[in-house]
């Protein structure tokens, strides 16, 4: 029979109490044997399970789900059958290191029998390399895995802890990522560790690992606080690839105190989530969802229409469009889009009753009432406050702004230049002839030389402009 250990001890919810054994932190315990530092961790924390090995084939640790810490087993080969039965995937890694060094010389990933297993370990035997067995973790899984120091929390889908050492990775408040994964995932991950604590994570929708929980830890470091204090993130960022711009940007907003209506996600690569208000009028929006923004391309459809059939037949090689969002109906009096200046003010442009044909270029702005002016700068005052300048897309219900999309801007600008640069020629556009032609126009200037002047009454804060932004076409507006 099996030896059940504490699922929840006392000292993994007690930060004083996290990296001591006895009276001596992990580092000064464990500083030269990975497989102990490993051990240690599994004490207070959900690690991978794993059995390791001495160059002599001696069993040094064992942490396995239901037996108690370091349980001897009979031999290897019955240590790493319930290895096996025990792993979520089925599968396992070995790696190796010599004593003199932790890190390893030798990793093999996902074994899939005993027997293979047993043949590794002979050979690293011959090499004269301690081996850990642990079971294999699919980072492919919809979850995360990054890093926790200081004030700052870095993480990206599908890759190991070892992706803050990448691009794309998203840095955000460690307070707000947790908020952040807990919205996505519906768990709060388990990563309350003192600021001087370096801490390599890897969160999961399905729980793995000794504690069966959804949060592994896969190292702890204590160091300096890097001093490093990134409030709210910069997207695209391979994470809001993974959920979509429009619902990142949305979930960004909502997580800066931004009226946002209620949106349920349904993103190809995680389960569904919630978060926003309600608006009260029972209604709703479908929202496709690019994993970059791409201005005006993609359908946004009023009331319900089959989420995947739309999917499909807008996105049909699945890799263009991240997720649908279903949106609550504003009850909209006005509608429109900002953006910051290089004054610090915003630019503010809608008309009266839904956007739609003013975001796509086929109207011109309106003279907006006093009172809505207000509340949307007012809305746009808090959103600087906390991220500096943006941009976004509003619904005035005649009480409140709500917000309906939501970026960071990297560049205010003048009042009558799109996007900077000089051009060898300067293509004259009308906007009357839409915006899938001036799409077709960008995409023939893309690499070249060329620059375009928007000839006509277009929104500064349309998707007209924001698509000129996104493809840095150097390019102004001249009104008629």
């Amino acid at each position: 029979m099996s030896e059940e250990h504490p699922r929840h001890p006392t000292i993994a919810r007690n930060p004083q109490l996290r990296f001591l054994i006895g009276d001596r932190s992990f580092s000064e315990e464990f500083s030269d044997q990975k497989d102990s530092r490993l051990a240690a961790l599994s004490k207070v924390a959900n690690t991978a399970q794993f059995v390791s090995y001495s160059v002599k084939l001696e069993q040094r640790h064992a942490v396995i789900r239901g037996y108690k810490p370091d349980h001897r087993f009979s031999n290897a080969r019955e240590a790493l059958t319930v290895l096996f039965r025990m792993s979520s995937e089925g599968r396992v890694n070995v790696r190796s290191y010599s004593t003199k060094a932790s890190k390893g010389s030798t990793f093999l990933y996902a074994l899939e029998t005993v027997d293979e297993v047993m043949g590794a370990l002979h050979q690293l035997k011959e090499k004269g390399l301690n081996t850990i067995v642990n079971e294999t973790i699919d980072v492919h899984d919809g979850g995360v895995s990054g890093v926790v120091h200081g004030e700052i929390m870095e993480f990206a889908p599908g890759a190991t802890p070892r992706c803050v050492e990448e691009p794309g990775v998203i840095a955000i408040d460690r307070d707000l990522g947790r908020q952040l994964l807990k919205t996505v995932y519906g768990f709060d991950p388990e990563l309350e560790y003192p600021p001087q604590s370096r801490v390599e994570f890897s969160v999961h929708p399905l729980r793995r690992g000794y504690r069966n929980s959804h949060t592994l830890l896969w190292e702890i470091e204590d160091l300096s606080n890097p001093g490093i204090d990134e409030r709210f993130p910069r997207w695209p960022n391979r994470f809001s690839r993974l959920i979509g711009d429009k619902a990142f940007g949305l979930l960004v907003a909502d997580l800066a105190g931004l009226t946002v209506p209620s949106t349920l996600v349904v993103p190809r690569g995680a389960a569904p989530f919630r978060f926003g208000r309600d608006t009260g009028t029972g209604e709703i929006w479908l929202r496709t969802c690019p994993t970059e923004q791409v201005p005006g391309k993609y359908s946004t459809r009023r009331g319900w229409t089959d989420p995947y059939l739309l999917l499909n037949t807008e996105d049909p090689d699945g890799t263009q469009l991240a997720s649908i969002i279903c949106q609550a109906a504003v009850d909209a009096h006005y509608s429109g889009a900002l953006r910051t200046l290089d004054s610090g003010q915003a630019l503010i442009e809608g008309v009266a009753g839904t956007g739609e044909r003013f975001m796509q270029g086929e109207v011109p702005p309106e003279e907006l009432p006093r009172e809505v002016l207000a509340a949307v700068q007012s809305s746009f005052a808090n959103a600087q406050s906390a991220m500096g300048p943006v941009r976004m897309e509003w619904v005035f219900d005649g009480e409140q702004v709500w917000v309906v999309q939501l970026h960071r801007q990297h560049h205010p600008e003048s009042s009558r230049m799109i996007y900077p640069g000089e051009a060898d020629v300067f293509h004259r556009f009308d906007v009357a002839k839409g915006l899938e032609e001036l799409r077709a126009l960008v995409e023939s200037l893309e690499g070249g030389r060329g620059g375009i002047v928007l000839v006509g009454n277009v929104g500064r804060t349309s998707h007209m402009c924001d698509l000129l932004r996104q493809a840095r076409i150097p390019s102004t507006h001249e009104s008629v």
